[in-house]
């Protein structure tokens, strides 16, 4: 089961450090985890996610910048504003736990460098090493989503990022792919959301490094993947396991980049609630 009709959230604001509304759904009860959705991703695909922990937890997923009732990313934005917002709804809620998806697995990991949680669990995130994320699409994704062609950008997306299965397949084919997961309901939110993929990108891209920037992360981690996900996503996870000092990783057959918000998130819910309950001693 999944969509918005079927999970009951309860909605709030709060102002991000540079004066940014910023939106969250909630729902549950007990302790509070805040969850960090990724690139082109909205609240309410959590809901699934959300709905399996909210008997033992109150989950309060972020409506990120530049969508639904958010403010936009702004001038100088960067993972540090995203920080900032996530900061701002655990503060609001009382939350000390903490799951990021893709981008937001990048955000949860650089709020875990400012400030320990209690916990802080990642799925995918978009963690470049030494060059493992290739941004080489993003120009062009930008010159033509500027240019208004939408399905032309998003089909560069799909082939830059290797995150459908269709492999090296010709252009018409990614084309067409981007052209129905832009139409409808469903592709008005993500026509609107493809405006802050050029900035979150870019930041995976300006944040490159050897990986050591992790060592000063102190808060127990989890650090989760799928095997069919390509290896530029996965592939970071042992070497982010090395360098933090209390993580471990988990690749987990048949999942894939979505399976949190989208083919899987009863599994990555289970391996959020095993290793709480290892970590927290909680119900």
């Amino acid at each position: 089961m999944s969509g918005r009709a079927e999970i009951e959230w309860h909605d709030d604001v709060v102002t991000s450090a540079d004066g940014t509304t910023i939106a969250f759904l909630s729902q549950g009860n007990g302790p509070g985890l805040v969850v960090i959705p990724g690139n082109n991703r909205r609240a309410h695909h959590y809901g699934v996610l959300a709905r399996e922990l909210s008997d033992t937890y109150a989950v309060h997923v972020i409506e990120r910048r530049g969508r639904g009732l958010s403010g936009p990313q702004g001038p100088g934005y960067g993972v540090e504003t995203e920080v900032d917002d996530a900061v701002a709804v655990m503060e609001r809620t009382g939350s000390d736990l903490v799951f990021g998806h893709s981008y937001g697995g990048l955000t949860a990991l650089h709020l875990g460098l400012r400030r320990r949680v209690a916990a802080l669990m990642a799925y995918e995130p978009g963690v470049s090493v030494e060059g493992s994320f290739d941004t080489r699409w993003l120009p062009d994704f930008t010159r033509l989503l500027g240019e208004g062609r939408q399905v032309a950008a998003m089909a560069a997306f799909l082939r830059g990022t290797r995150l459908t299965p269709i492999g090296n397949a010709p252009t018409p084919v990614f084309r067409a792919l981007a052209f129905m997961m832009l139409s409808g309901a469903e592709g008005r939110d993500m026509r609107a959301m493809m405006a802050t993929t050029p900035a979150e990108i870019g930041e995976i891209g300006r944040l490159d490094s050897d990986g050591t920037r992790y060592a000063g992360i102190a808060s127990p981690a989890l650090l989760l993947g799928g095997e069919k996900t390509p290896g530029y996503l996965t592939g970071v996870l042992p070497r982010l396991a090395e360098v933090m000092p209390d993580a471990r990783y988990v690749i987990s057959r048949g999942l894939d980049h979505n399976a949190p918000d989208l083919n899987a998130p009863q599994a990555v819910a289970g391996q959020i609630r095993a290793f709480l309950r290892e970590r927290l001693v909680t119900p």
